[in-house]
């Protein structure tokens, strides 16, 4: 007798109900085991271009698949997190952050019974557009492009208009409008205007997810890096958090975790008082301790000078604008009639750190000759 019910003799799986998908299934189970407040895959907006469903695997793990084999995620990795190009192999990368949210956003998800497959497909997509140099890359474009420039609506550009050559990836509504609010600033950690805040549950824990990633590795890297010591970090954020990267991680997210809840038919997602005063404390600390330092922001003032001058040079070199476009694999589709500008941005931004200080020393700076 066979003890495996989803497969046959010869090893395949199948499906318990030989009328259903594999896919189906998988949307049966979310049904059965999701709390009433998660999105379901089978009840997803659908694409800005319909698509045949997937045998196999759900809308958001078809989402999720998309974005990691894009040319925009493979570059995370050589772009910056804090520190511009870091020599040391244990500084985070935009690439190391993103999986840090990802893992913390399925974490939440779960244990709340939330869509996982939606919080790791928006978490994985949420930095797709940003530019190199970090936030002195997106400063530099706001100033030389636009001061509408911003990198979530860059990384829902990304999805939607320039990867697979112009095609972009089609993915589904409850993706992109996580990707495009998941940005804060300095902003609130949950926002009250209802307009900041993604549809679903699942996009507004990747926003959370964000914040706890960055100020948990941030300061790990600070302190690696020696900008600042563990003897700077207030009190209060210590007592209350804990000590260590696993520590802080642990207490913020199970404070999140079990002080969320529904309340009159919706499910809110809460931190504590003494949780988010801690984590707001924190924040302030590294913004004034960390990236304003002298030592980051030197460095920051150099790279915004370097994108300057790129941006210029495309600007004026459209032979060398459009091989480098085609050589990154950059393209709108052919219904966007795009400006100058828009493509120059689109390009820069897509730079990592090391390709955009090699370009720059073969542009700029003289060959040697013997």
């Amino acid at each position: 007798m066979n003890c495996i019910p989803h497969r046959q003799q010869t090893g395949k799986p199948q499906p318990v109900d030989a009328a259903l998908s594999i896919r189906e299934e998988f949307e049966k189970r979310e049904k059965g085991f999701m709390s009433p407040f998660g999105c379901l895959s089978s009840e997803s907006k659908g694409r800005r271009h319909p698509e045949e469903p997937c045998p196999i695997r759900t809308a958001f793990q078809r989402d999720r698949d998309r974005i990691v084999y894009s040319n925009a995620f493979k570059r995370m990795k050589y772009k910056t997190q804090v520190f511009l190009s870091p020599l040391g192999d244990h500084y985070r990368t935009r690439l190391t952050h993103t999986l840090e949210v990802a893992e913390m956003a399925r974490t939440i998800a779960r244990a709340m019974r939330m869509n996982e497959d939606l919080a790791e497909a928006i978490a994985l997509a949420h930095d797709l557009g940003h530019p190199p140099f970090g936030h002195s890359g997106e400063t530099a474009l706001r100033e030389i492009y636009s001061g509408d420039f911003s990198h979530h609506r860059q990384s829902l550009r990304v999805v939607d208009v320039l990867e697979r050559n112009g095609r972009g990836l089609n993915l589904s509504y409850e993706v992109r409008d996580g990707i495009l609010k998941h940005s804060k600033g300095y902003g609130n950690i949950i926002p009250e205007t209802p307009g900041e805040r993604a549809c679903t549950i699942e996009g507004q824990i990747v926003r959370i997810a964000d914040i706890m990633a960055y100020l948990n590795h941030d300061l790990d890297d600070a302190i690696r890096s020696g900008v600042v010591v563990e003897e700077q970090v207030p009190k209060r954020c210590v007592q209350v958090l804990g000590k260590t990267h696993s520590e802080r991680a642990t207490t913020m997210i199970r404070d999140l975790i079990y002080t969320s809840g529904p309340e009159e038919g919706r499910f809110f997602l809460n931190i504590s008082q003494e949780v988010e005063a801690a984590m707001t404390e924190l924040r302030r600390f590294l913004y004034d301790n960390v990236y304003r330092s002298p030592r980051v922001e030197g460095e920051f003032v150099k790279a915004k000078k370097i994108l300057s001058e790129l941006y210029t040079y495309f600007m004026e070199n459209d032979k060398i604008l459009h091989q480098e476009l085609e050589a990154k694999e950059i393209a709108a589709s052919e219904s966007h009639r795009e400006s100058r500008e828009r493509v120059v941005c689109d390009l820069i931004a897509s730079m990592t750190d090391r390709y955009v200080l090699d370009r720059y020393a073969q542009i700029f700076f003289p060959t040697p000759r013997i």
